[in-house]
């Protein structure tokens, strides 16, 4: 499994945005994280998504339009 850290770039296995493409844009503790991206930004259990390979540059807490930015010029959005 990939690590689970701020840019990580992850897919939602669980709930009505399951499917979705998602970012990790804070990480909270050993079992949720922000997400934002094609979801809503919401915490997030870490059980609900699974983390991929690709990672997109990111700060900590970066807002909706940055995560978006960073999707689309990252071709992922």
């Amino acid at each position: 499994m990939a690590a689970i850290e701020v840019g990580r770039v992850c897919i939602k296995t669980l709930g009505r945005e399951a499917g979705n493409t998602c970012v990790i844009v804070e990480v909270l503790d050993k079992n949720f994280v922000v997400i934002d991206g094609s979801v809503k930004r919401r915490r997030c259990n870490l059980k609900h998504f699974e983390p991929t390979d690709k990672k997109v540059d990111l700060e900590k807490a970066a807002s909706t339009e940055e995560v978006k930015l960073a999707l689309d010029a990252a071709g992922l959005l």
